[in-house]
């Protein structure tokens, strides 16, 4: 009998996952499934480019994990009952029921409108495909002159306005940030960000909320109103609802709780990777929604689950923080240096240079997820229990 892994979602954290662990053992005692809805790898890193018209390298995962033992289940996921170790999946051809032995739940986060009025209705999000496939029809039928505002401050955000108003220079592009603009960053960091914006015509409108959303404008908890043709919500993400509707453990977000293994701490058959789990990084802080903080998670599962299925060594690497590479447009970016638990620190690289290292870095992700085994010199063989055949045995943590 093979031991049935079930991987949910196929970001960078769960198709990362899947490849490493396909690396790791051996596919005649593994049955290894891949559940997503799509058939190709979204660069999520990238929607702000795809958003302003900018084509992207399709990487279909038929590809990706052509003779690795992977299988792809194109379908969405509509349930996850973890007492009977089922996933309910709604595939082309109606509803089916898959049974695991460990589960990888990777199914990511989406946009977070906060519960903001009109918000749903009347703002564009670049958190997947769909959004920014939405907005770059909106962008590219808008006239010279008409106002894009850009609400969120975060990393999204200074990403999405600084390509919008490098690719359309003849839009009134403005962000709208809750806080100072970059007041996390080093005094060079937020230094270069200004001369950036200046330098496309960005207006910053800080230490502004949102209050509100219409077709044609924001308004502000001063009461004022910005006016928006069209207007990009970044303000954060939000977790898949599944898991809080299941009996796993989670944060009051819906978020997994995890080990350091990323194993959760109510059910061990069941591993949170990425956007989707609460991880403990350095300084007992969470680890920050981000393909940063996904995809190391991922391979400390993927590792983990093969040393326990092996009965090998557990992974004990430490998850921790180095920069934060933020693209400006095509022509400029920004990395910032940052403590193990991502506290600004005085070193930034700015400029061409900047913009190029973000690039290597998106590319970089990429390359991971086709890439994803470091692939050691020989798979390795599950163990098994003498008096059970068909079971693996489990290596206590």
């Amino acid at each position: 009998m093979q031991h049935r892994i079930i991987v949910l979602g196929a970001g960078y954290a769960g198709a990362i996952a899947a490849g490493r662990l396909a690396g790791r053992l051996r596919p005649g005692e593994v049955a290894l499934t891949l559940v997503n809805a799509e058939p190709d790898f979204v660069e999520r890193v990238r929607m702000h480019q795809l958003a302003v018209g900018q084509d992207l390298k399709p990487r279909p995962f038929s590809e990706m994990f052509a003779g690795t033992g992977v299988e792809l289940k194109l379908g969405k996921v509509t349930g996850v009952d973890v007492d009977r170790k089922t996933v309910t999946v709604v595939a082309a051809n109606g509803a089916e029921e898959l049974a695991y032995d460990t589960l990888v739940y990777a199914l990511g986060s989406g946009w977070n409108d906060h519960g903001v009025p009109g918000t749903a209705e009347h703002a564009h999000e670049i958190a997947g495909r769909p959004g920014a496939l939405r907005l770059r029809e909106r962008l590219a039928r808008l006239d010279a002159g008409e106002p894009v505002v850009v609400v969120g401050g975060g990393l999204t955000g200074l990403e999405a306005a600084s390509e919008i108003a490098e690719a359309r220079p003849d839009l009134d592009v403005a962000l709208v940030a809750r806080g100072g603009l970059g007041d996390w960053l080093s005094g060079k960091g937020r230094g270069h960000l200004r001369e950036v914006f200046d330098k496309l015509g960005v207006t910053v409108h800080e230490h502004t909320a949102v209050t509100g959303v219409e077709a044609d404008r924001v308004t502000t908890a001063e009461g004022g109103t910005i006016p928006a043709a069209v207007t990009v919500w970044t303000t954060g993400f939000a977790v898949h609802p599944i898991a809080r509707a299941t009996t796993l453990e989670v944060t009051g977000t819906g978020r997994i709780v995890v080990d350091r293994t990323m194993r959760s701490v109510s059910h061990p058959d069941v591993y949170a990777i990425g956007d989707a789990a609460m991880v403990t990084g350095p300084g007992d802080k969470p680890l920050r929604m981000s393909c940063a903080s996904g995809v190391p998670t991922a391979w400390q599962a993927a590792d983990a689950i093969a040393a326990r299925l092996t009965g090998g060594k557990l992974p004990k690497v430490p998850l921790r923080y180095f920069n934060q590479c933020i693209s400006l447009g095509r022509k400029e970016g920004l990395i910032q240096y940052v403590t193990a638990d991502d506290r600004a620190v005085r070193t930034a690289l700015t400029g061409r240079i900047a913009a190029r290292y973000k690039e290597l870095v998106c590319k970089g992700a990429a390359w991971g997820v086709a890439h994803p085994l470091l692939m050691p010199a020989r798979r390795r063989r599950v163990v098994r229990e003498p008096a059970r055949a068909g079971s693996a045995v489990e290596t206590p943590a």
